[in-house]
């Protein structure tokens, strides 16, 4: 009998054809093709806190504000994530999102907000957010309590341009 993936057996990280596919939007960026993905995923530049090394990860962004051009990242593996885990020690260098790159601002949304996040989410693209928990160990049943888990268990960091508008 095959069990199901529970908070307590949280995610390993992608390995094979889903790093890869994971990893394609970097070599996007690099041939000058963001753009082919508007804001859905930006490439993040960050140093990493133990190398010094400049790290480039892409990201899915969950929410992007044309307004004040801020956009809106989930860390899929909560704080175990390299990437989040340097832009906690040394902010983000910059941001590449579509046609656009800034030297970012970030803010690190509360509880709260990351509930608000996947709710917004979830009413927004429903069939990503049915599927996307899955590949990360965290089968959504629809009810208020797993949708809570789930959010509990997520870290958002939202990104705008330095003297963006408020």
């Amino acid at each position: 009998m095959e069990s199901k993936p529970t908070a307590q057996t949280v995610r390993s990280r992608p390995s094979g054809a889903l790093r890869i596919a994971f990893r394609l939007p970097i070599h996007l960026y690099r041939l000058d093709l963001g753009w082919l993905m508007g804001h859905r995923v930006l490439l993040l530049t960050h140093v990493g806190r133990k190398s010094g090394r400049v790290r480039r990860t892409p990201l899915e962004v969950i929410r992007h504000d044309p307004t004040s051009g801020e956009s809106v990242v989930v860390s899929a593996w909560g704080e175990k994530s390299d990437w989040y885990r340097n832009i906690t020690s040394s902010p983000a260098t910059e941001i590449q999102t579509g046609w656009e790159r800034y030297v970012p601002e970030q803010r690190f949304l509360s509880p709260r907000e990351v509930y608000g996040e996947i709710a917004g989410y979830e009413r927004r693209h429903p069939l990503l957010a049915r599927t996307l928990p899955r590949w990360l160990g965290y089968p959504l049943d629809g009810t208020e309590g797993a949708r809570r888990r789930f959010a509990d268990s997520l870290r958002m960091v939202a990104f705008r341009p330095k003297g963006g508008a408020e």
